[in-house]
């Protein structure tokens, strides 16, 4: 009876782990139809009711997409950010295809953060690989010291991280917020979308150690190209 039992969870996971292993080494690349259940089936010598329950736990891990009667498709694209050394740096380190367009930088901000921070100067980018537009990011920074003539001079080496750190402001601490927005009119535009498609949008504060603003950065997230990972504890 207990033998029975491990055989069975034996069956499923290995093949989740099997097929994880495939995806995540890109042997199986993001786009990509799995085989057939039954096809699956009969690869591992397991049951379809195997095979359905490890394609959810798949589904689970956001590995891949099913769309009843058609398949199961890979979504997961291996690029993990680290978004302490900027998001353009991460994405290219990651061997992302990503390249940015400055849409423009110009003084002012939304109202209720010149309220909280000052005088500001704002950024915004859209991001593109290949297969379109990814993400909109508007980022406002300090229009102080050697920011504040930022829209005449412009970014360092074209990155707001090296500006921020030729400029001496370094982030100590902050919060950060992940929600699921529909897009309005003029951002559907930008990232070549329909209105009221729903994207990821983080909100980002970063300050200094005594409080001041670094940069408060809104982006808007394909979510099929983006995921948040957050670990906490010991390893």
């Amino acid at each position: 009876m207990y033998m029975t039992g491990q055989v069975g969870f034996s069956k499923r996971s290995r093949l989740v782990e099997d097929l994880t292993e495939r995806i995540r080494s890109g042997r199986l690349a993001r786009g990509e139809r799995l085989p057939g259940e039954n096809q699956l089936a009969a690869t591992y010598q397991v049951s379809r009711g195997t095979v359905r329950s490890a394609l959810s736990e798949l589904q689970r891990r956001n590995l891949i997409a099913t769309e009843t009667g058609v398949g199961s498709f890979v979504t997961f694209d291996g690029v993990a950010l680290d978004q302490s050394v900027g998001w353009a740096r991460a994405l290219a380190d990651a061997g992302s295809d990503a390249t940015v367009e400055l849409l423009g930088i110009e003084y002012g901000g939304a109202a209720e953060l010149v309220e909280r921070h000052g005088p500001l100067v704002t950024v915004r980018r859209l991001r593109r690989t290949a297969a379109g537009p990814v993400s909109l990011e508007t980022s406002a920074l300090p229009a102080t010291g050697a920011i504040a003539d930022l829209p005449e001079r412009g970014l360092v080496d074209g990155s707001i991280t090296a500006t921020l750190r030729a400029a001496g402001l370094v982030g100590a601490r902050g919060e950060q917020w992940i929600s699921a927005v529909p897009l309005d009119d003029p951002a559907a535009r930008l990232l070549a979308r329909s209105p009221g498609e729903l994207f990821l949008q983080s909100t980002r504060t970063t300050l200094t150690a005594d409080g001041a603003l670094v940069e408060h950065v809104e982006s808007l997230l394909d979510p099929a190209r983006f995921r948040f990972h957050l670990t906490f504890g010991e390893r």
